[in-house]
């Protein structure tokens, strides 16, 4: 694809080049959201990088801007997908539903791209489906192994895809939960799709609705490994450059509200009615147009402000008040909102990776779930909101002693 090149103060857009000239929200700088400190590192220097999001007027694809390459963030990975039960729940009905919908068996293939620890080719494996994952944390895809799941480290892209037809593989399904706002050449990655996907093959792409994120003010989900927030109109044409046609999409709550997209080659399988719907749905709410970016920063600082006036009072009330679990989405909040230990004492998570370690840029240290029954917090913030449902069933027994949850997303609330 060709375009002029950008002026030097205006990033270019990462699908098509244009010049990005319109933000959408800047949250300053925060480091990594996944790099989590050991006690020994709480002295040294952190790097810090901008968080501002702007949307290009030629394709509609709001982006943050790439500042550290993907071997940074991603070589070494503190994100397992087990740990979350019903994220475990997801994929096994996926698995099982696109089983029967590609009448899938031993002499299939699935390949996984980003397919972490195993959480959703282990429901193929089990089924005796051949599976193949692409993940390129080796500390994850070490787990996925040691559960009998064969797993390339990589990057998957052009390359590796080419690889893969090289050594024989073609994909009946492809997977790609939760990856495509993570790559930063969209463009390559794409196209890799389109290299191992069998001529009948299906895709399906799990990824954040930014319809969501604009309506409910979830603007933790914006960090540096997200790269990319998609409407299905922006999907389209990414997916339409590389010879890809969405041909159905389904309506997700996974992740605050998300979009899974099936693509097959064009022209391939017929476009159904609900991707119809959805697409006049984002003309009708201006998806397109600079309309939605407009009121977002605002509504982000009145958030903001919601949430630091709650654990203000409570602190000045001499209550004492914790986080469940040390997610990504949560240090942006955190970074953002500049809270730190005297707002919030700690963080508990049920990942041991994360025990004994800070959080990025606010220092809180973490610690494992039974720390709140050893402590009995009276303010316990929900920084996994999406999971909130989940997590606060897990935590029904700090009523015991009177503890109060909040999930602080899009306004600071007690359950």
């Amino acid at each position: 694809m060709s375009a002029p090149t950008p002026p030097a103060n205006h990033p270019p857009c990462r699908f098509c080049a244009a010049p990005l000239t319109r933000s959408v929200v800047d949250l300053g700088m925060s480091p990594l959201c996944e790099t989590f400190l050991t006690a020994d590192e709480l002295n040294h220097v952190e790097r810090f990088y901008p968080l501002h999001v702007r949307v290009c007027d030629e394709c509609h694809l709001v982006q943050l801007e790439q500042y550290v390459s993907p071997d940074e963030i991603f070589s070494e990975y503190a994100y397992f997908s087990s740990y979350s039960d019903s994220w475990v729940a997801h994929a096994k009905a996926h698995a099982e539903r696109m089983i029967g919908i590609l009448d899938l068996d031993e002499t299939s293939s699935v390949v996984e791209v980003a397919s972490n620890d195993g959480y959703l080719l282990q429901h193929f494996v089990a089924r005796g489906i051949p599976v193949v994952g692409v993940e390129p944390a080796a500390n994850v895809a070490a787990v996925a192994a040691e559960k009998g799941i064969p797993t390339r480290v990589a990057f998957f892209g052009r390359d590796e895809a080419t690889a893969m037809v090289a050594d024989g593989i073609r994909a009946d399904l492809l997977c790609a939960n939760n990856v495509l706002a993570h790559v930063p050449d969209i463009n390559d990655f794409v196209a890799g799709i389109a290299i191992v996907l069998g001529p009948d093959g299906v895709a399906t792409l799990e990824f954040p609705h930014l319809a969501r994120l604009i309506a409910e003010t979830q603007y933790d989900t914006i960090y540096h490994e997200h790269f990319s927030y998609l409407s299905l109109m922006a999907a389209h044409r990414i997916m339409n450059a590389h010879g890809l046609q969405i041909f159905d999409v389904e309506q997700l709550p996974s992740h605050g509200g998300s979009l899974r997209v099936h693509v097959g080659h064009a022209g391939r399988f017929p476009e159904t009615d609900r991707v119809r719907a959805l697409t006049r749905l984002e003309q009708v709410h201006g998806f397109d147009t600079p309309r939605p970016y407009e009121a977002f920063g605002a509504a982000v600082e009145a958030s903001k402000r919601a949430l630091l006036t709650m654990l203000i009072a409570a602190r000045e009330n001499g209550e004492q008040v914790a986080a469940y679990g040390a997610p990504g989405k949560g240090n942006t909040l955190l970074n953002y909102c500049g809270i730190r230990s005297e707002l919030i004492s700690y963080a508990v998570d049920r990942n041991p990776y994360k025990h004994g370690r800070y959080t990025p840029g606010t220092h809180i240290p973490i610690f494992a779930p039974e720390h709140l029954a050893e402590t009995k917090p009276d303010l316990i913030v929900i920084l996994p909101w999406n999971l909130r449902k989940e997590i606060a069933a897990q935590l029904a027994y700090t009523a015991e002693w009177g503890a109060r949850l909040v999930v602080p997303i899009p306004r600071a609330t007690v359950l």
